[in-house]
């Protein structure tokens, strides 16, 4: 066998160089007169195409001057893997030289090809916890809100109520820090910071949801420091630069229109610096956070003027007196000619100025005064309220002029829950180190110890806030919330030192920061979302400048910033930007849970100090925070994340990122499925499971379609379908096909609209093919019940009886299985998508084999393309049956089956077998003993042909002379002694014994009658229904010996006759419709 010897020796491997047998360092005589060297450093292997290359160690490298990094005789054993994995060695110093820069780094999964040139020169960041970390975080916590609003909120709610509100907001933000930590921690996080933390962990698109809410809080909060800035620009720095200027009833219009205009005007100003670069703005931060330590430490005094129990504001007068004696004569102050109508002494005056007298108090009495005990409880009331000293004075009976008189009165109505929406942005900026991770020198050690510590910082300077606050303000100051009692400062500024500027200019100068970098940031994160593509619309938003600066996403900015500074009230813009900065910590808390109690093998994070219901409490703080503050704002939050959550869900990129919600579903899928199979589902809830058997073209394409598409109106979505087909070959050799078939298979699914699971198995023949998917099909309790295919509508025609064999071995393994069997015949012409109009579906009720053949046309009617058919039930009486009886009865168990159908009993009385079924079962048996005889190899069948013509013309030489013409077309089986007994045989006077037997041949009674049933029974069903649109039969069993299977196909042929579509129905043998509730 010399071709066997050589092919067995041609291995590939021997001409390849890469065999464990071809050393690097040896010399090797391949024949007589050739003699290849080899060098010990560089082994030469061969690519195919004669050019000889060098075995490298990396993924298809093509980088000549590496040197071998692997020596061919310590490692022979794994020679063959080389070419596709690489070294440890190799794969080491990779990661060595790899650096999570921000410019350096996208994500690995995505990496841009052509800027990676551009990011190899960036020098490696050196940023350390203190500078990167700590003192970002500080600066973003510590800002507008302390200086402007905390002290009102101390005064309005009191020291106690305020030290909860604090407590709640601190503990919140503290918690998400750790589960932060935890996040930020596992693994190497590169720039983009909680997005991509989030996104990672939750999955596209819980993390595009949340992402956005990150950026629109953002965005509001950069809004939020812009009104901030002109608060303190307008207020305290030059009141007299206000453009529109009013009455005091219309005074706080007024100032809303003059923060309109200046902040829009700022924002315009910074939104060009932020353009121009933003290095500046990180040169300015440090400058700024001096600014905000300093006014902290500043302390002074300050006197505030009473009239009765009431403040007044301290503008339009400088002496807190109603008259003084100067040269001995009684003169009115500027006060009196504010309350009376002129500076006379006898002029009249408001009543409440003239019952009440005028007394000054200390505005910061200090904490030995005993302030403190008044300080304690809360203060809320309605918008126009006046903030009175709880101490004795006169009522005055008329207080309609009230408003008109210069009292410190309540701008809007004060609340609890307002006052937490109102604060919890003063909290934020916890984010801002791990929004750097990418400057820093080592993120997974600076994320956590630098954001913790700042929130401890800041929680204590908080809460010693509230303390020192209400301790040493007098509470009618603190309840001033624009300073007016105390000339016009700022409250916190009465207590700076050596002069109230310290605090204004520095608060000035913190909100200006801050809000830069929100300007800054907001537009990065939004950069960040729109390059990953989740989000189709926001793709645009990816382009920026040359040098990446996000000039789409800046603009983007400034208008969604402008639409907050247009509220222009920083009381109403504080609680939006709360809600989504709360839902992006809940978020946060909440990858932090799930990945912790998924124990998904990644998840090990170094940051050892967090514990799942730690993430919970924090997720339940988020959740609580959100709808104590306001609860309409919350709903409305959830609605946006939950209509981007849906948008990304549905046109977004397919992404696989090892998501905690993809485990988690996978935890779930696997509990349900280990609950299943504790026991059978009950009648009750048996509904299809489907496996459709699909049958695929020489291009792998789905035969029929239509089959999905009636897969996809029997279930509406509901229950499980699987969608086989089966490939004839080994694997090794068709796999490829496997996988394009697969493709093929869900494309079709997708245009049917058939949501399922697809499964193409590569058997050595279709039978065996077919039988492991029904065998195996489907996992644990999540597997099919019935089996869907397609009537073989050719097998007539068919050359290959294993066509009709193969279907009717799978109608007898699907019976063995105890599964149902549903076969659509013409099953292209069902409908696809387009309503069918009205119409009936009839059911041929012959036997009962579980209730299926009425459970069927139920679940058709809830899909919209029958749902205008009615439902006709059929059954067949036998001459001993009371039809009228049998049809009550029926209806009966319809109605208890809360079935709504016509129902009509067909009489079918035996009458005799009719010439036509006898000649019909005679012909069918005369074709399947031709077929028989048939069987033979082609060349037999050939001869077979050619004798019956000798016998005809008896012309035996013309046989010899065609056998000996053409040798070739003998079959090797067939010898010459055969060929002479053969001969010799057909010799013989009774040579046509065979052929003679075919047309003498008498039918089998037991055909006959199965013929005569299958005739009448189209009879009667072609009668009634062939107008229908869909005819549902009871499927007779395949014979029990294989000898009749082709008889039974032309009884399922015969039965079917006349009728356009046809569902033949066979029941898995248990019950699946019932009666009881």
């Amino acid at each position: 066998f010399p071709t066997i010897n050589t092919s067995l020796f041609t291995s590939k491997q021997h001409f390849s160089g890469t065999s464990p047998a071809v050393s690097c360092n040896h010399v090797f005589s391949l024949s007589l007169s050739h003699v290849l060297l080899l060098s010990p450093s560089v082994c030469l292997s061969n690519t195919g195409d004669g050019n000889p290359r060098e075995s490298s160690p990396f993924i298809n490298n093509t980088d000549d001057n590496k040197g071998n990094l692997y020596d061919g005789k310590n490692m022979a054993l794994f020679e063959e893997e080389m070419d596709s994995n690489p070294m440890v060695s190799s794969l080491l110093s990779k990661l060595a030289n790899y650096t999570n820069l921000t410019q350096g780094v996208r994500e690995h999964e995505e990496a841009d090809e052509d800027e990676g040139a551009k990011k190899q020169t960036v020098k490696s960041p050196q940023m350390g916890t203190f500078i990167g970390v700590y003192l970002p975080c500080l600066q973003n916590i510590l800002g507008v809100i302390l200086f402007l609003r905390m002290t009102w909120i101390v005064g309005t709610a009191g020291i106690l109520e305020a030290f909860i509100i604090v407590t709640m907001c601190c503990s919140c933000t503290m918690l998400t820090a750790i589960s932060m930590s935890a996040i930020a921690t596992n693994g190497v996080v590169p720039a983009g910071g909680s997005y991509y933390m989030i996104s990672r962990s939750l999955g596209p698109e819980f993390g595009g949801a949340v992402g956005l809410c990150f950026y629109l809080g953002t965005t509001f909060a950069g809004a939020m420091y812009i009104l901030g800035t002109i608060e303190i620009l307008l207020t305290y720095i030059v009141p007299s630069a206000a453009i529109f200027k009013a009455e005091k009833a219309e005074e706080a219009d007024a100032l809303l229109n003059n923060m309109r205009v200046y902040g829009t005007c700022c924002l315009t100003l910074m939104a060009l610096v932020v353009f121009v670069g933003v290095k500046y703005v990180n040169k300015l931060a440090l400058v700024f956070l001096a600014c905000v330590v300093l006014s902290i430490l500043a302390i002074s005094k300050n006197e505030v003027c009473l009239l009765g129990n009431r403040t007044l504001q301290n503008h339009g007068f400088d002496k807190c007196m109603k008259t003084e004696i100067i040269d001995n004569v009684t003169m009115t102050t500027k006060l009196w000619s504010l309350f009376c109508k002129g500076p006379e002494l006898n002029a009249s005056c408001s009543e409440y100025f003239s019952l009440n007298n005028v007394t000054e108090i200390q505005g910061i009495p200090g904490l030995t005064s005993g302030v403190i005990s008044e300080n304690l409880w809360g203060s809320y009331g309605p918008a126009g309220m006046l903030v009175e000293k709880a101490i004795p004075s006169v009522p005055a009976s008329d207080a309609s002029q009230d408003k008109h008189m210069p009292y410190v009165v309540n701008d809007i109505t004060a609340f609890f829950t307002l006052l937490v929406g109102i604060y919890f942005p003063s909290v934020t900026g916890i984010m801002a180190g791990s929004n750097r991770s990418g400057d820093l020198r080592d993120a997974q050690r600076s994320i956590p110890i630098g954001t913790i510590l700042a929130i401890a910082t800041t929680t204590i300077i908080y809460l010693s806030c509230v303390v020192v606050f209400g301790a040493c303000i007098e509470g009618v100051v603190l309840r001033d919330k624009f300073g007016d009692s105390v000339k016009g400062n700022l409250v916190i500024g009465t207590l700076s030192w050596p002069s109230p500027w310290v605090i204004v200019i520095g608060s000035f100068f913190s909100c200006c920061g801050a809000g830069l970098q929100s300007l800054t940031g907001a537009p990065r994160l939004l950069q960040a979302i729109a390059r990953d593509g989740i989000v189709p619309f926001l793709q645009v938003f990816g382009h920026g400048k040359a040098n990446g600066e996000p000039t789409w996403a800046l603009l983007l900015t400034a208008v969604i910033c402008e639409c907050g500074i247009l509220i222009a009230s920083l009381d109403a813009v504080a609680p939006i930007l709360s809600m989504f900065f709360l839902m992006c910590y809940l978020f946060v808390n909440l990858a932090c849970a799930l990945q912790t109690l998924l124990r998904t093998p990644n998840w090990r994070p170094r940051f050892k100090y967090y514990h799942w219901t730690l993430s919970f409490l924090g997720m339940s703080l988020c959740l609580a925070l959100m709808f104590i503050s306001s609860w309409y704002y919350a709903l409305v939050a959830m609605l946006i994340a939950g209509c981007i959550y849906k948008y990304i869900e549905y046109r977004g990129a397919e992404k696989e990122w090892g998501d905690g919600i993809r485990g988690l579903s996978l935890n779930a899928a696997r509990y349900a499925l280990i609950r299943l199979e504790e026991a059978p589902p009950h009648t009750k809830n048996w509904r299809p499971q489907l496996l459709v058997l699909l049958n695929l073209d020489s291009e792998l394409s789905v035969k029929h379609p239509r089959l999905l598409s009636f897969t996809t109106q029997l279930k509406a979505g509901k229950g499980l379908t699987v969608v086989g087909s089966v490939l004839e070959g080994t694997y090794l050799t068709r796999e490829s096909d496997g996988k394009r078939a697969e493709q093929s298979i869900k494309s079709a699914m997708a245009s049917e609209k058939t949501k399922g699971f697809c499964h193409v198995v590569v058997s050595s023949n279709l039978r065996d093919g077919f039988s492991h998917l029904i065998q195996s099909a489907g996992l644990g309790g999540m597997k099919h019940n019935s089996v869907l295919m397609a009537w073989p509508a050719s097998w007539r025609q068919s050359n290959d009886p294993q066509s009709w064999k193969n279907f009717i071995e799978t109608v007898r393994e699907t019976t063995a299985a105890h599964q149902a069997l549903l076969v659509a015949k013409n099953v292209d012409s069902f409908p696809h998508q387009e309503r069918l109009a009205e119409g009936t579906i009839d059911v041929w009720w012959i036997v009962h084999d579980g209730g299926l053949l009425m459970l069927l046309p139920f679940l058709l009617q809830q899909h919209k393309v029958w749902r205008k058919c009615k439902m006709r039930i059929f059954t067949v009486a036998q001459l001993d049956d009371n039809s009228i009886q049998m049809k009550k009865d029926l209806q009966m168990f319809l109605y208890h089956l809360r079935l709504n159908a016509e129902v009509e009993v067909v009489e079918m009385h035996d009458s005799d077998i009719s010439a036509f079924t006898y000649e019909k079962t005679l012909v069918m048996e005369q074709r399947s003993q031709m077929l028989k005889q048939m069987q033979l190899s082609r060349t037999e069948r050939e001869r077979e042909a050619q004798l019956i013509h000798d016998r005809n013309t008896a012309s035996h030489a013309a046989l010899s002379d065609k056998t000996d013409a053409t040798p070739e077309r003998v079959h090797m089986t067939w010898t010459k002694d055969k060929f002479c007994t053969e001969r010799n045989r057909n010799r013989e006077p009774n040579a046509s014994v065979a052929v003679r037997d075919l047309f003498n041949m008498k039918p089998n009674q037991s055909n006959v009658r199965c013929m005569h049933t299958a005739v009448k029974l189209n009879e009667v069903v072609v009668n009634k229904s062939q107008g229908a649109h869909l005819v549902l039969l009871n499927m007779p069993g395949p014979p029990k010996s294989r000898g009749g299977d082709e008889n039974y196909m032309e009884f399922l042929e015969v039965l079917m006759e006349g009728l356009n579509r046809v569902l033949l129905v066979r029941g898995g043998g248990r019950e699946v419709i019932t009666i009881y509730s």
